[in-house]
């Protein structure tokens, strides 16, 4: 059995449920099912069992079954190690997202410490030909699978840039307003950069001697102010204060772990992840997905839970078959979703399989055999 696992998922006015309740035995599970019947929004209820807004970013809004309904609410079982936990997330109407672990409230971070998690969902198909920021949140959620405290971290220093950039565009001379500001941006930005780049480090070595089909990747922070990404607290808080005139004419930072940017090389070929074809890119992401499964095992003795959105459709025949073989390997639950049975049935003996399909009032979902 599996050091980590969702043993029990409910799920009550959450997107296109208005109730299910999935009974699982700690092996990868695979969910079948037509196009919008409502695989991914199962994917999306496990991923508020981490950190953060799920997969989709999504406010607790969006996630109403019905816009006039009171509220939504995600339960799960959770079994880490022999010992069960509780999870209970939920939002009502017009309110923000509560948790409580266990009976008692916790905070968002708490989570990060009980089921790490990692995902991989078709928007990051693109991830290294567009924008840095999609790049910057892969490398965080990563980061967050090592380090907790890093979403505190960064919602520290989020926070404080926000003030910073107010002042500046309110054009505030006050020196002593800045350098006040300055400090909270500088420790948590130091924790940022730190968290960051020893989760590359970790990923490095997670990828050196692996027995995978997968092609590895070397990584690297940069940025886009001329530095490599990576700053120290006295050195951001320098950098920041030498800056102030030049972010006042822009009206807003340009200095700091926000412009921060992932490089990532296809090692065996030597070429810049966005100049590979698509199925190298891809091919890229899961390798990395993997990698961090196997560093996260290695550093808490428990692999993460894996949510991988239809991913075995843009695979061929070998590689879906060395997915899942890695995947049995490392003992993770992966959550894997699917239109064509087919695809997995180098699984069949060695996976659950649930079918989900529209109804009446709503999606449903229920066991099936393996094809």
């Amino acid at each position: 059995m599996p050091g980590l696992a969702v043993t029990t998922l409910g799920l009550s006015g959450f997107r296109s449920y208005s109730a299910a309740q999935l009974s699982l035995d700690g092996r990868p599970l695979v969910l079948l099912g037509a196009n919008g019947a409502g695989k991914t929004n199962i994917l999306e209820a496990v991923s508020l069992l981490s950190p953060g807004r799920g997969l989709r970013r999504a406010s607790a809004a969006e996630m109403l079954r019905q816009p006039q309904a009171p509220g939504w609410k995600i339960t799960a079982g959770i079994r880490r190690e022999g010992q069960l936990h509780e999870i209970e997330t939920w939002a009502n109407a017009g309110s923000a997202r509560q948790l409580r672990i266990d009976g008692k409230a916790a905070p968002q971070h708490a989570l990060g410490r009980l089921v790490p998690m990692i995902w991989l969902v078709p928007s990051m198909d693109r991830l290294w030909i567009e924008g840095a920021e999609g790049r910057r949140r892969f490398l965080d959620r990563m980061t967050l699978s090592f380090f907790p405290d890093h979403a505190d971290a960064t919602l520290a220093y989020e926070r404080s840039m926000r003030e910073r950039n107010r002042l500046l565009r309110d054009g505030v001379q006050d020196v002593a307003w800045y350098r006040a500001i300055e400090a909270r941006m500088a420790k948590a930005g130091a924790t940022i950069s730190e968290n960051r780049r020893q989760a590359l480090s970790l990923l490095e070595a997670a990828q050196k001697d692996a027995r995978t089909s997968f092609p590895s990747a070397q990584l690297s922070l940069v940025s886009r102010d001329d530095t490599d990404g990576v700053f120290g607290q006295d050195e951001l808080q320098a950098a920041l204060a030498d800056s102030r005139r030049r972010d006042m004419l822009a009206g807003r930072s340009l200095t700091g772990p926000h412009r921060a940017d992932l490089d990532a090389v296809y090692l065996a070929k030597g070429v810049e992840a966005r100049q590979c074809s698509t199925g190298e890119q891809k091919a890229l992401l899961i390798s990395l997905i993997l990698a961090n499964a196997r560093a996260v095992s290695r550093q808490s003795g428990v692999p993460p839970i894996i949510l991988l959105d239809e991913v075995a459709a843009h695979l061929d025949a070998n590689r879906r078959a060395a997915l899942f073989d890695e995947i049995c390997a490392l003992g993770a639950q992966a959550w894997l979703t699917g239109t064509d049975p087919q695809l997995f049935a180098d699984l069949a003996d060695r996976a659950m399989f649930m079918q989900v399909c529209e109804g009446q009032n709503g999606s449903i979902v229920s066991a099936t055999d393996p094809p």
